[in-house]
């Protein structure tokens, strides 16, 4: 399998917009302890990146913008903004060994690189939030990962989250 995922592009898209979001995309704001543009935003690096958009099938993955005046017009799949369906549609995209955007879980911190995602896992076993490795930062000898997120919008903090129970290392595949 030939990797056609630029990490370069998608980490630079996500130094871009970080804080700032690309107005070209809609942005979802975050309410009470849920929703928000993170999953939005990883979609948008990992398409900056060079995967595309697969508008058919069950784990079809795109983002349509009918007008540049109007974001609301716009529509998009379900796996591009929501951390879960996202999640399920990199891990299924890559069983199933589809064209196009994947991911492999790992379990090792130091098989992922710049450009790979976390997503991450409440204590209801609900995978809620995504955000994409941009830098890595040294401790101690070890590696430890940076990433970049929306909801809240930051740029290389650090990878831990307390609410979360576990998180998932998303190796990224494009072919």
């Amino acid at each position: 399998m030939i990797n056609q995922y630029s990490r370069f592009d998608a980490v630079r898209y996500a130094y871009t917009y970080g804080i700032i979001p690309n107005s070209k995309y809609r942005y979802f704001e975050g309410y009470a302890d849920g929703g928000g543009d993170c999953t939005n935003f990883i979609s948008q690096c990992l398409y900056a990146g060079g995967a595309p958009m697969d508008y058919f099938g069950e784990w079809a993955w795109w983002y349509n913008s009918k007008s540049t005046e109007n974001l609301y017009d716009d529509t998009w799949s379900i796996t591009w903004a929501v951390a879960n369906s996202l999640y399920w549609c990199l891990k299924a995209r890559y069983k199933l060994n589809l064209k196009g955007l994947k991911a492999m879980e790992v379990d090792d911190l130091d098989i992922l690189e710049l450009g790979d995602v976390i997503q991450y896992e409440n204590y209801r076993g609900v995978i809620y939030h995504s955000a994409i490795i941009t830098a890595f930062t040294y401790d101690g000898g070890m590696r430890i990962p940076l990433i970049t997120q929306h909801t809240y919008n930051a740029v290389n903090t650090t990878y831990i989250k307390p609410s979360a129970k576990k998180m998932h290392y998303m190796k990224i595949l494009v072919d």
